[in-house]
């Protein structure tokens, strides 16, 4: 199934998903990304790499950037955090994340994987990372990205 632009804007709410991502970032300095990509051949987590690079999530300044990888039509998906909150978490968080989303997912329910993963991602930024208004700045932007591969 070829996943065209307007395909996964009737799948994914791209105006739900920018909510939970402001919604969280207003707990934490680190940044969340969201891409959602249209079908392709290859390696999802090669395509999240490039996605995490052209993005600029490797570029916060504490290093605490976050990307959500997802691929609707292959029902595959990557979260991918920078140096600085996985030495916080480790790698059980991540899979506790990729678990919350995979289980809305089975159900086809994208926008609320999204949103659970994004809230889950929050909680743990907000702890290491706390939101300070005096310095915070938003360093990458919230909406969805469509970008692709």
């Amino acid at each position: 199934m070829v996943m065209t632009r307007k395909k996964l804007l009737q799948i994914i709410d791209r105006d739900k998903i920018k909510e939970a991502i402001e919604r969280a970032e207003h707990r934490t300095s680190g940044e969340i990304c969201v891409s959602v990509a249209p079908f392709f051949w290859g390696s999802v987590r090669k395509a999240a790499d490039k996605a995490f690079v052209r993005m600029g999530v490797g570029r916060t300044k504490d290093r605490n950037g976050v990307l959500i990888f997802v691929v609707p039509a292959r029902r595959k998906f990557v979260v991918l955090g920078d140096s600085g909150i996985h030495e916080c978490v480790g790698q059980e968080f991540w899979n506790h994340v990729a678990a919350a989303v995979s289980e809305k997912f089975r159900d086809g329910d994208f926008t609320g994987g999204l949103v659970r993963g994004i809230e889950k991602i929050g909680e743990e930024l907000a702890a290491h990372f706390p939101y300070d208004p005096a310095t915070d700045k938003d360093e990458l932007a919230n909406d969805v990205d469509f970008g692709g591969k």
